[in-house]
């Protein structure tokens, strides 16, 4: 009863494009995170932080729209980059057993949806389904609004804008979180911040964290249910 009524508190809390895409089932993020990732956007924007505002993997589209909305409020572009399709499989040996499990599950065709909506790494021409969400919310793609199709390693950094000022990363696996952070991290501008969806879901996303922490001294972290590392 106590955590239900903290969801609704937390919910109530969120703006309406957050609890909307909450409603049309396109995050499989909760209010927790949701509030936190929408909480810190507005902050660098607000605090005049340069740079555009950027997600990497974006899966059905929610939590990119929120980034969207915040950064045109504010007069920033927004970039959404991601396969649109399946998900690669974890190839590392840093992966955790939990990591190699859930794909198989997904390569399997066992992964369920959300709210047993078609899982999304299922759907043909996934990236039309997002770009269409974007459009329902009035972010149409091309207009301040970016997608960038592909694997990681040829995406980023050729389709990194020069300058950010808020990342959500949220690619699972240590592979791409490694090479995600390596590329963002001198384009973030003083005082930005990264947002790390799978800290404590995946081992080689918490890993590849912990080894970009101990070399970049100039990150710090803010632990929660989804991480933020702080550029100083």
């Amino acid at each position: 009863m106590l955590s239900s009524l903290k969801r609704r508190v937390k919910r109530s809390l969120m703006s309406p494009t957050a609890r909307a895409v909450q409603d049309e089932r396109l995050t499989m993020c909760g209010a927790t995170k949701l509030l936190r990732l929408e909480r810190t956007a507005k902050a660098a924007l607000r605090r005049g932080i340069a740079g555009e505002v950027a997600e990497f993997g974006m899966a059905l589209g929610g939590s990119g729209i929120i980034l969207a909305r915040i950064a045109r409020a504010g007069g920033r572009e927004f970039h959404g980059f991601d396969v649109f399709g399946m998900i690669p499989p974890p190839t590392s040996d840093k992966d955790d057993e939990k990591s190699k499990a859930r794909y198989e599950e997904i390569a399997a065709g066992r992964s369920a949806g959300i709210g047993g909506d078609t899982y999304y790494g299922y759907v043909e021409d996934l990236r039309s389904k997002v770009a269409a969400a974007f459009a329902r919310h009035g972010l149409p793609v091309g207009e301040g609004v970016q997608l960038h199709e592909g694997l990681f390693e040829h995406t980023v950094p050729r389709d990194l804008p020069p300058r950010l000022c808020l990342a959500h990363i949220d690619c699972d696996w240590y592979d791409p979180t490694r090479h995600c952070l390596a590329a963002l991290a001198d384009r973030l501008s003083p005082g930005s911040a990264i947002v790390m969806d799978d800290y404590h879901n995946y081992g080689g996303s918490r890993t590849a964290t912990d080894e970009f922490l101990a070399v970049r001294r100039d990150f710090s972290m803010e632990d929660g249910e989804n991480v933020v590392l702080r550029k100083a």
